[in-house]
Parts: structure tokens; sequence; C-alpha cells
């Protein structure tokens, strides 16, 4: 009887082949660069899961109010060195938009059990004591042999005035998400027919512990082959990582990544989703907080293309440290 397993990269697509191609539902999470999978399935009576994911449109019902929630940034002078290499590597022309991302130290009186309890968002991902997950990002949604995909680009204060307008004629914010959302479709093309944008920049709002956020999202689709439950591991192992935290082209901006980013990303920006025997739904791990010798660390980060400015990237980072609540 198969049931939770942490596996290579090989072992995950022979692994979530063989589920798929008999229709037996799991759930999954794997690291940043899918190297690193842990996978559920058929757990025996008794036995209980490794982590918890909940995938819902609907809120939670119970609500907790005014926690206690403080997060010490970087300094902005390390946040430019960064942003300054990245730069430099785009004007070599070696990205065109590289996501770049760090974790800020937080202190909270709630558990990482509670932030996972009483989070508002679509997926809610929590691995006891390592790191717990509230991410409002699809990565794909696979249902009656469509493929879709949700790449999120753009950040704003929506108490700013007009803040939906502004983000929407922000010249660096369309060409970061026309860059996304075209890296999103020539990924899609590996795996789907007919790819096409359905929808192009339309706004979300996001309710936090401390302000409400607008982001902007695309929408693209594409068909698959009957049968694509029998490679539903490759066709995830093929999509991997994440465009929209990584940045295009793929290759060398995850080198830029690795080489620029201060620590390892580990399971952050991988990706989590749930498999119901018929149809996938599966979100980018991000809004991501990790305990680390009882400390606490939430990453985030954004893309940086030519037209970023830096203090903009900082501030973007900053807002993006909340808690769904």
């Amino acid at each position: 009887m198969e049931s939770r397993s942490v596996l290579t990269r090989n072992e995950a697509i022979t692994r979530l082949n063989k589920l798929g191609s008999r229709n037996q539902p799991f759930s999954f999470y794997c690291d940043f660069l899918g190297e690193q999978w842990c996978i559920e399935s058929n757990l025996s009576d008794g036995q209980s899961p490794s982590f918890q994911l909940e995938i819902s449109d609907e809120n939670p019902g119970s609500s907790i109010r005014n926690p206690k929630f403080s997060k010490n940034p970087i300094p902005f002078s390390d946040f430019k060195r960064a942003f300054d290499q990245v730069v430099s590597e785009i004007n070599f022309g070696n990205s065109f938009l590289t996501n770049l991302t760090f974790q800020t130290p937080i202190q909270t009186d709630l558990t990482l059990d509670e932030i996972f309890n009483f989070s508002r968002a679509k997926y809610r991902l929590l691995v006891p004591d390592q790191f717990v997950v509230f991410s409002p990002e699809t990565f794909v949604k696979i249902s009656k042999g469509v493929i879709y995909s949700y790449p999120m680009k753009g950040t704003i204060d929506a108490g700013i005035p007009d803040a939906g307008a502004l983000i929407l004629d922000d010249p660096k914010e369309l060409a970061e998400h026309v860059t996304i959302v075209d890296l999103i479709r020539n990924d899609l093309s590996q795996v789907a027919n007919n790819v096409t944008v359905s929808r192009f920049r339309y706004i979300d709002e996001i309710k936090t512990n401390q302000k409400h956020l607008i982001q902007v999202s695309s929408e693209v689709r594409g068909s698959l082959d009957a049968n694509w439950q029998h490679d539903i591991g490759t066709l995830l192992s093929q999509l991997l990582p994440a465009g929209s935290i990584s940045g295009a082209p793929k290759p060398e901006t995850i080198r830029i990544i690795k080489q620029v980013e201060s620590y390892q990303r580990a399971f952050y920006t991988g990706i989590c989703g749930y498999f119901d025997g018929v149809n996938l739904d599966t979100g980018v791990m991000i809004r991501f907080i990790k305990k680390e010798k009882n400390h606490f660390y939430f990453c985030s980060g954004g893309g940086i293309t030519s037209f970023s400015k830096a203090e903009k990237e900082y501030q973007e980072m900053i807002d993006k440290v909340y808690l769904a609540l």
C-alpha cells in the first residue's frame, strides 16, 4: 500500500505516473527546483499524514483577532547590492526578468499550526515544525482535459488612490507581466496543444492583517491528450520551476538566483497540490513562513526587470510579508 514518501525527482515522476494511471488520489509538495518531493496516497488506518494540505476558495470558518506580528527586513543597502547584481545581469542580456527573494525575520505569538488554521488563502500547507504556506497563486489546474495557469505578477497597496489603474498603467509592471505570461505560454506548450491567453491582466484583492493588496493575474490555457493522467509526474516535472517565481529565460535566471540570493530557497517557491483521481489543482508555495532553531522567517520577493526601481521593489518585498488572517 503506497503512502507518504520523500523522493528524488525521478522517483517522484515514476510514483506520480503510476498513481495517475490508476486514477488514485494523492497529495504532494516539492521544492523550488523539483528535486525533492513528498507524496501521500492511500494512508493506512492509524497512519497520520506528514503534512496538511487544504485547497479551497472558501475562507476558514474560524478567525483570530489582533495577533502579535512584526518584521525586521534586511537593510535597503543589502537589498540594493543584490538588486544591482540582478540588473547588471539583465543589462548583459542574461535575463529578461529575474525573481529576487529574501528572507525576513518575523516575530509573532502564533504557532505554525495556528497560522495554518486561521489563514485565508486558496492553498494552505503545513509541514509540522518546519514551514507553513498560505498562497493565493495557482500553479496549474487541470479539469476535463484542459490545463490552466494563472501567472500572478504585479502588487500594489490597495489603499493608494486609483491603485488598480496605477498598476495596470505602469510600464514596468506591464513589461514584467508580459514576460511571465509569455514564459507560461511557452511552458504549457511543452505539455499541451492550442495554448492561448484567455484572460490578460485582471485584478485580485488580497486582505492581510496589515493592509489590502491588489495583485494582477492572467489566465493561460491549453488542451491535453486524453490519457494525461498516465504522465502526470512527467508533466509536472517539465513545468518546474514555476515561471512566475523564477524568471526568463529559466536556465540563466536560475543561475542568477543561486548566485545572488543570500540563502537557499529549498521548499519556498516550490509547488503543492492534490489529484482527486480525475482532476488536478496545484499552487505555488509563496507566502511562506519557515521555522529554524525556534526563529521564524518569512520569504518574499518580486520580479526585477530593466525598468525596476530599487526603492519600489524593496517596498514590495516588505509589503508581501504579512499574515492572511
